[in-house]
């Protein structure tokens, strides 16, 4: 079962379940992922990979957003973003705790044979693709730096 047929089919267990903000969640992923089906120059197929990185752009903004309204003391609508980003990261990969992401990227760095900052885009373009999901980008391009400046 792919990852929309599996959204598909949570939808209707929220349904029946009567919960609201996962069902609300669960739609507005499944109407994302119909969209990028049916984009211009899209195939008609949605890939796993193509899904799970409308999944961490998802998440991404729920919590940015989340952060936006907390600042402008909105604590209720700061919940809701929250939870549902929840629901969103119940189906994204479990992110690399800041030990397994130096692991990852040292190995990574050794693979390409990058010596110094000038070859961070070498590290990086390999370090997106395979962390993707499982990584936010700019603690990836940090950790990156830090590991070719020392």
């Amino acid at each position: 079962m792919d990852l929309f047929d599996k959204i598909s089919a949570d939808i209707k267990t929220a349904m029946l379940a009567r919960e609201k903000v996962r069902l609300e969640t669960l739609r507005g992923i499944k109407k994302e992922f119909l969209e990028a089906k049916t984009a211009k120059g899209a195939d008609g197929t949605l890939t796993d990979d193509h899904a799970m990185k409308i999944l961490a752009k998802m998440a991404k903004q729920r919590r940015e957003t989340a952060q936006i309204y907390a600042e402008q003391a909105r604590p209720e609508l700061a919940e809701n973003e929250l939870a549902e980003a929840a629901v969103i990261e119940e189906y994204l990969p479990k992110a690399l705790s800041a030990d397994e992401l130096r692991a990852e990227l040292t190995a990574i760095i050794a693979e390409t044979g990058a010596t110094g900052p000038k070859e961070m885009g070498k590290v990086m373009g390999v370090a997106s693709k395979r962390l993707a999901g499982r990584a936010d980008g700019r603690a990836v391009s940090e950790m990156v730096k830090q590991l070719l400046n020392s």
